[in-house]
């Protein structure tokens, strides 16, 4: 007999009609409804807490800590010297601001706290903005015509002028 979508069965065993319990002595599963006798699990409400392994020493606790975390960490998004040329070249720009960088997807996060690098070269002058910057970006920046403007630094800005 040739197989095909008409005569399709599925292995012997490999369904199996869901366990209904709680229906009664006709449904092989009265009484206790598959619980047991006594113990915690046979009770209504009974629900032991994430992780517990039996009483053993569960394994959050096993492990040793490690370190700390510090709650003022700030995150900068990291933006390089040829990542700005390589946008002021085909753009054409001559001012690189914190939501022009946003636009473009040069940086990701909204409210992103922007570090400059010195990653790469620049030979277009340009205007950046940006919260921080490595001496060496700034130097290759101002080396190219170009200069660096620290956002949120009012001592910088004023020592810059």
């Amino acid at each position: 007999m040739a197989l095909n979508l008409s005569n399709l069965n599925a292995p012997k065993g490999a369904n199996s009609n869901k366990k209904r319990v709680g229906r009664g002595m006709g449904s092989g599963m009265g009484k206790t409804s598959t619980r047991g006798h006594k113990g915690q699990r046979s009770r209504s409400g009974s629900r032991s807490m994430r992780g517990f392994e039996g009483g053993q020493m569960p394994l959050h606790r096993r492990l040793p800590k490690r370190g700390f975390t510090n709650i003022f960490r700030q995150e900068y998004q990291v933006l390089a010297l040829d990542t700005i040329q390589l946008f002021a070249a085909t753009k054409n720009v001559t001012e690189l601001t914190v939501e022009a960088m946003l636009e473009n997807g040069l940086v990701r996060k909204k409210k992103a706290l922007v570090k400059v690098l010195a990653n790469g070269e620049i030979n277009t002058a340009v205007t950046v903005y940006a919260h921080k910057a490595s001496k060496a970006a700034q130097a290759k920046i101002e080396a190219a015509g170009g200069k660096l403007i620290l956002l949120g630094a009012p001592a910088a800005e004023e020592a810059a002028a």
